[in-house]
């Protein structure tokens, strides 16, 4: 399994979520990872860290921010290269999400349901590596 340099930012709220969703990003091959429970934690860790995160990974219902929000206050703030929203919500409201992402100019790759599978990950890992 190769190994990936890229810095990822995992921004989940719900515990058993954010553990497994580095689980799997770790049997990918992703080992640079930052986990923060909500946006402020992740603020507070991008604020703080050396460079930007190449990626952040982003849970769209946070307590205390919604998630495409937090990608656009990191992006204007320099603090990451680029975003994936995660999110239970239906495809439509996704679909919605990426599109007012895109017409604000913000870095958002794409987005993914949860729960998370292997195979929607991988159907992104692309983006990963282009990053």
């Amino acid at each position: 399994m190769p190994s990936y340099s890229l810095r990822i930012l995992l921004v989940e709220d719900h515990p058993f979520q954010l553990l497994a969703t580095q689980c799997l990003l770790r049997s990918f091959g992703f080992e640079r990872l930052t986990p923060a429970e909500n946006a402020e934690q992740a603020i507070r860790l991008m604020t703080l860290a050396e460079a930007p995160f190449d990626i952040i990974l982003c849970d769209q219902c946070l307590p205390d921010l919604p998630g495409i929000e937090l990608i656009e206050i990191a992006s204007r703030r320099r603090f990451i290269t680029g975003a994936i929203l995660l999110s239970g919500l239906p495809e439509a409201e996704l679909y919605t999400l990426q599109t007012q992402a895109l017409e604000r100019g913000l870095p958002l790759l794409g987005y993914l349901s949860k729960p998370l599978n292997k195979d929607e990950l991988a159907g992104l890992t692309h983006l990963f590596h282009a990053s």
